[in-house]
């Protein structure tokens, strides 16, 4: 059963008109995990900022809230059901729940696990990608869906080996999303109607020559050819099963020379597609490790589109050229071993790009220069997590359930408050933070915090 806990003095001083500073989709209302908030805490007391509502019961799962309209929208298995629930921004009542079918039996050590994706919120109608590869368009207001479809039934997709955990991207008339099947790698569907508007054939593995080697790690082995999604294993450890394309990155838009296009992370190569067409345009492969575990959202930022994985493999920053005949070529302006990001994510700020540098074993944020790939700072008290930005502080959530806020420099770590959540379950927190009309969403699995970090 679904509890709530709220603090009914910050309730009372709730807006609940529509504000500018939702966050409607992954990573916030760019996808690039900047909010647009302003008048938040600068710094935070001892104990960390007041607790304005709490929520037990949500499920399992790892989905990080969208905020749109005065309602939060997740995803989680609940009583062997993948669910999406709508909560009250106000005090976290739960107003609907819908069940997309049942829950995706998972691998150890996901057993206490559920769904990753963040749900995307377009106006009346949001969207999300379940763990098997149900997507969805449902109603915001009843939760009532609208059409559904599968990455698996109707595309041919396979989910990799950790499931899907793809958030959907919703750009003007269309869903993007990444079956990750030979003649469907990438496609987009009418947002309406869930039609298939068009569909990315995989592309073949690349030769030796298409390969670039890193230039600050030469004892990297080249190229992904043979291994998860172009060329093997399946987005996992690489045993057996049907290949997959898919990772469990999600993908984002952006516009290059007048053309639109969507660039996305897939198991073996970071890939830019037209956004009319869904032609290949270009592909770039040494930030993808050799299990296809990769997991973080491209960055584009100053004309550079950078992408990183972990498991022993690094980031690598791209320049996008075209040529006299119109092809668009990826150009490698550096690679670095030194931002092995696994799944928290990263920001460019100023010309530095944070993010935690570490896999399985655990990691610590980093700062590097965007530009160069030069390791600006490293530091272990600020542990690896889970980043975002928000009226010029860092909020970092750590994997062991740590909040930290950190002021950007490019000199050193400087950390201007921290707190532990209280009730933490066993599981990583795995769980991006969220901020959204000067609150801060943290999920701990069943366990939803709000906490209020406006300025007085």
């Amino acid at each position: 059963m679904l509890k709530r806990h709220v603090s009914w003095l910050l309730v009372a001083a709730f807006v609940s008109s529509v504000l500018a500073d939702d966050w409607p989709q992954w990573q916030g209302p760019n996808r690039n995990a900047i909010s647009t908030e302003r008048s938040l805490l600068q710094e935070w007391p001892e104990a960390g900022p007041p607790l304005a509502w709490r929520v037990d019961g949500l499920g399992g799962g790892d989905s990080a809230p969208a905020v749109a309209d005065g309602r939060l929208f997740g995803l989680s298995n609940r009583d062997g059901q993948e669910i999406i629930w709508a909560l009250s921004e106000a005090d976290g009542q739960e107003l609907w729940s819908t069940s997309l079918g049942d829950a995706a039996e998972q691998r150890m050590p996901q057993s206490k696990e559920g769904p990753g994706g963040t749900p995307s919120v377009d106006g009346s109608h949001l969207y999300v990608i379940g763990m098997s590869g149900r997507i969805a368009c449902l109603n915001v207001e009843d939760g009532e869906v609208v059409w559904q479809k599968s990455l698996v039934d109707d595309f041919g997709g396979a989910p990799p080996m950790w499931s899907y955990r793809e958030s959907p991207l919703v750009d003007g008339d269309h869903v993007i999303c990444t079956p990750g099947a030979a003649d469907a790698l990438m496609v987009a569907l009418d947002k309406l109607t869930g039609e298939t508007v068009w569909k990315t054939p995989m592309p073949a593995a690349p030769t030796p020559e298409e390969t670039t080697p890193p230039r600050d790690n030469p004892a990297r082995p080249p190229g992904p050819g043979g291994r998860g999604g172009f060329g093997g294993g399946r987005g996992g450890f690489g045993g057996g099963g049907p290949r997959s394309g898919a990772a469990y990155s999600s993908p984002i838009a952006i516009d290059f020379e007048g053309e639109r296009q969507y660039v996305q992370f897939t198991a073996s190569s970071l890939v830019g597609v037209s956004a009319v067409s869904g032609e290949l345009l270009w592909r770039y492969d040494a930030p993808s490790n050799r299990m296809g575990i990769n997991c973080s959202t491209p960055i584009f930022q100053d004309g550079l589109v950078f992408a990183a994985s972990a498991y022993g493999a690094g980031g690598g920053a791209v320049r996008l050229v075209k040529d006299d005949s119109g092809k668009i070529n990826a150009e490698e302006v550096y690679f670095t071993s030194r931002m092995e990001n696994h799944h928290g994510g990263m920001i460019v700020i100023d010309d530095c790009l944070y993010g935690a540098n570490g896999g399985n074993g655990g990691g610590y944020l980093s700062c590097l220069d965007f530009q160069t790939g030069e390791v600006l700072w490293r530091d272990r008290d600020a542990p690896k997590g889970a980043v975002l930005l928000a009226d010029g502080r860092l909020y970092l959530r750590s994997e062991d359930g740590e909040m930290l806020l950190i002021e950007p420099s490019k000199e050193e770590l400087i950390v201007r408050g921290r707190f532990e959540q209280p009730d933490r379950s066993s599981a990583p927190a795995w769980a991006h933070p969220v901020i959204a009309n000067g609150k801060l969403y943290v999920r701990d699995q069943g366990l939803l915090l709000c906490y209020d970090v406006a300025a007085e």
